[in-house]
């Protein structure tokens, strides 16, 4: 088990607490250890444990076990998810029995032999971290974490290929690159691996790998002491730190600089890092993924992106296919998003008009998913009967907009679109596209989040 799985033992008798803590510790287990039933249902509530191991009879009634099968149903009120393991007095058949009528998964008899309660354990660990890991894959289906962002909908022979490498290598350890034009979802992707891997309990935590600047990515990659800097007023935890035991998404890879590259593959091949301003070596245990819609190879050939980072990043690559690959996720998609502005926005829209469904099938999508997002989200506010009409829409069929065209537009509309043509000229280097536009790399980011634009 990747994680150290926690357990909540409760038991009145402290000889039996320290046998066990010597037991499950030696095992790789974390133990949180209460004498009564209340204790254990107010630890339960707050902490977060893959299992409890609790004791049938404690010192109010020492024979009956109805303190313990009353124990079992408080968990399984407060903490439904939780797994119960029971101890019971040997031959106590009759209380073994009434437990696991009572909603405890499995028991073990007093005194208990170390492979039997560790097997119990075990597979109750696996099993229920099983379970809580459908479960969550059952909710990231009908919504993503936040209910803002693309949902995850696949139902496209297209990204049938996406989802067979989840599925192998989602519960491994390997890196993964995650590759696609701006707006395909790739962070959905990323969010999906976590999910389906082991370290699911942990955190999955996402940086921007290119949108700040050289000294400030250092220091939310890895962190800083307090002091390190003029700024720095107080230390900071970084996100490898905050990741530790979990995932790390970096998304827009490419276009981290030179400078951190050397860092990163640091720590991909040691676990090891140092916070800015600190000699103390941390070590951590994260699974890096890593996301970009550019050529990766060439990049490496142009000298901006090294060669020995690409190897540790793209152990598996998983290719997004762009939107208009994926006609048969077009009208679902626009439904989960249709649904979520008009709760979002309080609108009485029932749902999209024949025409608009056919309108979303046959436009372009070069903006991808992210465009799609927008299109309804606009469609939404601009709507004035109970469905979608195509107009609402106000798809743009111009491949590049003319002269009349762009004076139609807005200055917000224009500005958006010459970034987005920027971007899609230069296959999404943000430095490159910046440079064309007359602008700062971080200026051109900042524009970007305005506009709710990504590369």
């Amino acid at each position: 088990m990747l994680v150290s799985p926690r357990v909540l033992v409760a038991d009145d008798q402290r000889d039996v607490r320290t046998a066990l803590r010597l037991l499950l510790r030696s095992e790789g287990y974390e133990l949180e250890e209460v004498g009564s039933p209340a204790a254990a249902v107010a630890a339960a509530t707050s902490g977060d444990f893959d299992v409890a191991l609790v004791d049938l009879n404690y010192s109010r009634d020492t024979t009956s076990g109805a303190e313990g099968l009353d124990l079992i149903g408080e968990l399984r009120r407060s903490e439904p998810g939780l797994p119960v393991v029971v101890m019971t007095a040997w031959g106590s058949v009759e209380g073994a029995v009434a437990a696991v009528r009572a909603g405890a998964r499995d028991y073990v008899e007093k005194p208990w032999k170390n492979e039997r309660l560790l097997n119990v354990l075990r597979t109750q660990v696996d099993l229920g971290r099983a379970l809580r890991r459908s479960a969550r894959l059952e909710d990231l289906g009908r919504r993503r974490r936040g209910g803002e962002g693309m949902q995850l909908v696949m139902q496209s022979r297209a990204m049938e290929p996406v989802l067979r490498v989840v599925e192998r290598v989602g519960p491994s350890d390997a890196s993964l690159l995650i590759t696609g034009e701006p707006g395909t979802g790739k962070e959905v992707v990323a969010e999906l691996v976590h999910e389906t891997s082991q370290r699911a309990e942990r955190p999955l935590v996402t940086i921007n790998a290119g949108g700040l600047a050289d000294g400030l990515l250092e220091s939310e990659l890895f962190g800083h002491v307090k002091g390190a800097f003029t700024d720095a007023k107080q230390a900071r935890t970084g996100c490898f730190e905050l990741a530790d035991g979990g995932t790390l998404f970096l998304d827009e890879i490419a276009n981290m600089p030179m400078s951190q590259q050397n860092k990163l593959l640091r720590v991909l091949q040691t676990g090891e890092f140092h916070p800015v301003g600190s000699s103390r070596t941390r070590t951590v245990d994260v699974r890096v993924i890593a996301a970009t819609n550019a050529d990766l190879a060439r990049e490496v050939a142009e000298g901006r992106f090294r060669q020995d980072l690409l190897y540790r990043l793209n152990t598996v690559e998983i290719v997004v296919p762009p939107l208009r690959e994926r006609g048969e996720d077009v009208v679902a998609l626009a439904g989960t998003f249709l649904r979520h502005f008009t709760t979002r926005y309080r609108k009485p829209i029932e749902g999209l008009s024949a025409g608009a469904e056919a309108a979303l099938r046959d436009h372009h999508w070069p903006g991808n998913v992210r465009e799609l997002q927008h299109a309804i989200e606009r469609a939404v506010l601009l709507a004035e009967g109970s469905t979608i009409e195509p107009g609402d829409l106000a798809l743009r069929t111009e491949a590049t907009p003319g002269p009349s065209a762009l004076e139609r537009m807005t200055l917000d509309e224009a500005e958006a679109f010459l970034i987005s043509r920027a971007l899609q000229r230069h296959q999404g280097n943000v430095s490159a596209a910046a440079t064309e536009l007359g602008l700062s790399r971080s200026a051109l980011y900042r524009r970007l989040a305005r506009h709710g634009m990504s590369t």
